[in-house]
């Protein structure tokens, strides 16, 4: 028996990013005809014939006969190809009386709350009848598929919510938000496609939706089980089917508008098989990767951004190692440029970057032998070379980044990360090294083999290394000291809640002209002064040479302590580091 599936199919959606591909302008097919060298319009491969006769003779249509000659009974063009449209003026006369008629009878109609009453009271008849249609008719398709164009038609016309989202309340209090998410479950598996895509346009950012009015929609879809309904799909649809492959798609792009707010971005990521399920989908097997695999990645990195939880998780899924080992190809081979691969492969380092932040995170991340790997990287790699250091900067990080440090150093990292410092960098790159660097001399443990290596590359080759930080501060400095003088001069014309309003906005200038980086860079000065007497005097040396010294690296430090508000553990830690350097500068 035919399968309603087969008899009930949408149109394939084509699986570009966040828009579907364009049908080809019908202008462009009409105006496809070619010209030959000559300029003549070619038909089926043969130019018109044109006789070279004299060039007094006249060729083409005759020119249209003046206005005096027209009759209003007379057609203004006997062939009606050239000049006119074979109707007469009294026919023209009467089709522009009725096109003014038919304007003025359309009237926009009111979106409000009586126009959503009635669109809800026919949405429901529609999934009710369709429902009764499909038990009486159970065995016969063709008697209820009408109903179910009908129900299809129906769900497409609510997008137009999207544009009135003043609505979202009372569209959730009259039920039909339930109705929509129950026809998730739907048995014809293209209603249910066609659910998950109204729900996306509904929940997308790009809705101007205000967020009370966006939170009583979703909070409505929650309580009705949108999340296990959708994820139920995940294993529901063939991916090799076209249609279902654009339901996956629009799945995912649900979760990652509900991942907008991290209590629900937790939700999903705790309480759902969600992490598991986008774990085994970024390790399927696709060459070109394909677009809801690139996009897996990009969800799986959101959720893991917007909770620790989710990280922690994805740690007990071995996920540290599974994407270590997607990684692991790209140690010397780039993707292609422009790619979905390429995407993909940025996605995941933002995956394994979230995770290592976590202290489960780092201890996977070495036994997985992470370290090793983003050396290779650091050292062979192009476009993996400044993702591996962000992510090594980020696993050495924090309290808990003792352990990655020691295994840094046991692999021979010290080499790459000093030999890479030593080349032509840029800002990225930069505030990355500076990083690593900083985190080894903070938690090496004092009088170990690992501390002394690490100090010994600041002394080697007459303090070069230590050379070039001196010379990196300076240019941070005069970086932030024009955007210092810049924004003292607005402070001069505003008054105290001005300024206060503006604080953020001057706070960001400053980090984007290099004020991390000059910070770090005193950090790093400050702990070379405390544990080496030869790279103390060498740094003092330096400083004189534009009349500073270590009192400017003491202002440095002073001013990250009193941003420190020693709310947290690692905040509490860093200050009293901070505390102790301060003392070696005075």
């Amino acid at each position: 028996m035919t399968s309603i599936d087969d008899l009930f199919k949408k149109p394939a959606f084509p699986t570009n990013k966040r828009k579907l591909e364009a049908t080809r302008d019908p202008n462009e097919i009409y105006k496809s005809a070619k010209l030959s060298s000559r300029g003549d319009a070619k038909y089926n491969g043969r130019a018109a014939a044109v006789e070279d006769a004299d060039d007094d003779v006249e060729a083409g249509p005759s020119a249209p006969p003046d206005d005096a000659d027209y009759s209003p009974d007379v057609p203004d063009d006997d062939e009606g190809r050239f000049f006119g449209g074979g109707v007469t003026q009294v026919e023209n006369e009467i089709l522009d009386f009725m096109e003014e008629q038919e304007s003025a009878d359309i009237v926009p109609e009111k979106i409000d709350s009586a126009w959503l009453r009635k669109l809800a009271l026919n949405f429901e008849k529609k999934i009710t009848k369709n429902a009764e249609q499909r038990a009486k008719f159970e065995g016969d398709p063709q008697k209820f598929m009408a109903s179910e164009a009908d129900l299809d038609a129906d769900i497409k016309a609510l997008s137009i919510l999207a544009e009135h989202p003043e609505l979202y309340g009372e569209f959730a209090k009259l039920g039909c938000v339930g109705s929509l998410v129950g026809l998730l479950a739907h048995e014809n598996a293209d209603i249910a496609i066609d659910a998950i895509e109204i729900i996306s346009e509904l929940t997308d950012e790009d809705v101007e939706a205000e967020q009370e009015q966006w939170d009583e929609l979703v909070d409505a879809m929650i309580e009705t089980d949108l999340l296990d309904l959708l994820i139920s799909n995940f294993d529901r649809f063939d991916e090799s089917n076209e249609s279902d492959r654009s339901g996956i798609y629009h799945a995912l792009s649900v979760l990652e508008n509900l991942a907008s707010r991290i209590q629900l971005a937790e939700k999903i990521g705790l309480d759902t098989g969600v992490l598991r399920w986008l774990l085994e989908r970024v390790q399927s097997k696709e060459s070109p990767v394909g677009q809801n695999k690139q996009y897996a990645a990009e969800v799986l990195a959101i959720l893991l951004q917007s909770s620790s939880g989710n990280r922690r998780k994805l740690c007990e899924h071995d996920g540290v190692d599974l994407l270590l080992q997607l990684l692991a190809p790209y140690r010397k081979r780039d993707p292609v440029r422009g790619t979905e691969e390429e995407e993909f492969v940025e996605n995941l380092f933002n995956c394994l970057t979230c995770i290592v932040d976590e202290p489960e995170g780092k201890e996977k991340f070495v036994q997985a032998e992470g370290v090793e790997l983003c050396l290779i990287m650091i050292k062979e790699g192009k476009m993996s070379k400044s993702r591996a250091l962000r992510l090594m900067d980020h696993a050495l990080g924090g309290q808990t980044g003792r352990e990655v440090c020691e295994r840094l150093v046991e692999a021979a990292g010290l080499k790459v990360i000093f030999g890479t410092f030593m080349k032509k960098l840029d800002g990225q790159t930069t505030e990355h090294l500076l990083g690593i660097f900083a985190s080894l001399l903070r938690l090496l443990p004092a009088n170990e083999s690992g501390r002394i290596r690490t100090l010994a590359k600041f002394v080697e080759k007459d303090y070069e290394k230590t050379e070039k930080l001196v010379r990196l501060r300076r240019d941070y400095a005069s970086r932030v000291t024009v955007v210092d003088d810049e924004i003292r001069n607005e402070q001069a014309s505003l008054d105290a809640e001005e300024r206060e309003e503006m604080a953020g906005e001057w706070d960001s200038r400053r980090l984007d002209a290099g004020l991390y980086c000059l910070q770090t860079i005193g950090v790093i000065l400050a702990w070379l002064v405390a544990e080496d007497d030869g790279a103390s005097k060498k740094i003092q040396r330096l400083l004189a040479d534009r009349d500073e010294s270590l009192a400017t690296i003491n202002a440095s430090i002073q001013e990250q302590l009193d941003t420190i508000v020693g709310d947290t553990e690692e905040e509490r830690a860093t200050k009293d580091m901070l505390s102790t350097l301060v003392q070696f500068l005075t």
